[in-house]
């Protein structure tokens, strides 16, 4: 018999080498090679010609695909409206942020309408997930729970056999699936891709939503190779800060919705409760009349959101000065910091900066330039952004505010939480009778505004 061929897998990547090294040359990670044997998994080639595809028109009328309501508005909204039938869904997140606490509620909540909800930990005894349902209120809902991480009993229930199979089947975790036909530990690059693909195959065969759970490296990715999101058809992140009770699931692919969409829960004594409105939550015990802060108009996904940014200027003793950043790109912000130097004439590089978006929230659009930049300069100078405004654009290398996408959205939910003025770029032409445009063309026109109002406060 012949002997089955070792190659030497990258866990972080998945590249593949004929040798061990201590770093890997795709993704230049250290110490993440490890021995595998290829045998079991090697594709099989057939000498027989195949059969000509039957190819059809790109119009038609297709029904949209059907949706299983699960009742947690949210999670449905992030999903795209519902958990398709069939689909295959990937949900990622740090250690203890709430996933396996959001995947049983939502099994539970499907399992009182009626689906038949099936929890398989890999993780867990059932008496620790019994004490978490116990202490969630959820005892009561007709959830099937299981313990196993062999992927052929896995598969073998979630084709139902006699009975009725399962509407979804949630994995808890990815990783801890493991085949036998694959000789490799649970976990590595192998197991996951092959588990993987044969769960998406069967959720597609059988009419089952399969919800994975996966693990997330230091850098905030889902550990395993790349080809694994690409195999499911959804990829939601779970994030939030600990220190915060506020935790938000993103959704960064969806083949049957809005990608970057986002749901809002708060974490709480008996599990996680929705956030039906963000904004104002974001923005509860927000002080006013404090210099440093402000108040930015940012959208994610379809949901225009409200949060407070909050920046510090402040003499630095030090040789370089610090520039620490909680909730937004520290590149974006060394951005910002260059054009308020060379177009607005701040010195700002002397003073160490410290720039938080309050909430646990993170921000990446570029519209939140300008906030960030009121906010620095009311700490710069002294005097407080009004509490009544709202503030939104993105700002060029020039010292420009350029306009951003879904403006009318952004005054809308400005006016709905009771502002009255909003610092825009020009060009906007519909807004809310209730909110009055300050347009700011130029940064170093409201770098002016402030320092003319810092001088009559001191005169």
């Amino acid at each position: 018999m012949a002997r089955a061929q070792q190659n030497f897998v990258c866990q972080s990547c998945g590249a593949v080498s004929s040798k061990w090294a201590g770093r890997c040359e795709s993704c230049s990670a250290w110490n993440s090679i490890s021995e595998e044997a290829s045998g079991g998994i090697a594709p099989v080639l057939e000498n027989r010609r195949g059969r000509r595809v039957k190819l059809m028109p790109l119009s038609g009328d297709e029904p949209d695909a059907p949706r299983i309501q699960s009742g947690i508005g949210e999670f449905d909204r992030v999903c795209g409206g519902g958990i398709v039938p069939g689909s295959a869904l990937l949900v990622g997140g740090d250690p203890g942020i709430g996933k396996s606490t959001l995947l049983l509620q939502v099994t539970a909540a499907l399992a009182r309408r009626g689906c038949r909800a099936v929890y398989i930990s890999g993780e867990e005894s059932p008496a620790q997930i019994r004490l978490r349902a116990r202490r969630m209120e959820l005892s009561d809902a007709p959830v099937e729970l299981g313990v196993e991480t062999r992927l052929s009993n896995i598969l073998a229930t979630l084709e139902g056999g006699a009975g009725k199979a399962p509407a979804v089947i949630v994995i808890d975790s990815i990783q801890t699936v493991m085949t036998d036909a694959i000789d490799a530990a649970p976990g590595t690059v192998t197991q996951l891709r092959a588990s993987t693909q044969e769960l998406v195959r069967a959720a597609k065969r059988t009419g089952c939503a399969v919800i994975m759970v996966g693990h997330v490296t230091k850098d905030g990715q889902i550990a395993g190779p790349r080809v694994i999101e690409h195999m499911v058809d959804t990829v939601l992140y779970f994030e939030g800060d600990r220190g915060h009770q506020f935790r938000i699931l993103r959704g960064v692919k969806n083949r049957f919705g809005p990608t970057d969409e986002i749901g809002v829960f708060e974490m709480t004594g008996a599990g996680l409760s929705q956030v039906e409105n963000p904004s104002a939550l974001f923005l509860a015990g927000r002080q006013e009349d404090v210099s440093g802060s402000a108040v930015f108009a940012g959208i994610e996904g379809t949901r225009p959101v409200l949060v407070e940014i909050q920046a510090l200027v402040a003499p630095s003793s030090l040789g370089t000065p610090r520039r620490a950043v909680v909730g937004w790109d520290s590149g974006r912000l060394a951005m910002v910091l260059a054009v308020l130097d060379a177009r607005c004439g701040l010195t700002l590089g002397a003073s160490d900066v410290y720039l938080n978006v309050a909430g646990g929230l993170r921000i990446s659009e570029p519209a939140a330039d300008l906030a960030v930049a009121t906010a620095l300069v009311s700490s710069f100078t002294g005097v407080p952004v009004r509490a009544s405004s709202v503030i939104f654009g993105e700002i060029s290398l020039s010292g420009e505010i350029r306009p951003v996408s879904q403006s009318e959205a952004r005054l809308k939910e400005a006016a709905k939480l009771g502002f009255t003025r909003a610092l825009t770029p020009t060009g906007i032409t519909a807004k809310p009778a209730a909110i009055n445009l300050d347009e700011v063309p130029l940064l170093a026109r409201l770098v002016e505004d402030f320092q003319d109002q810092a001088e009559s406060r001191n005169g």
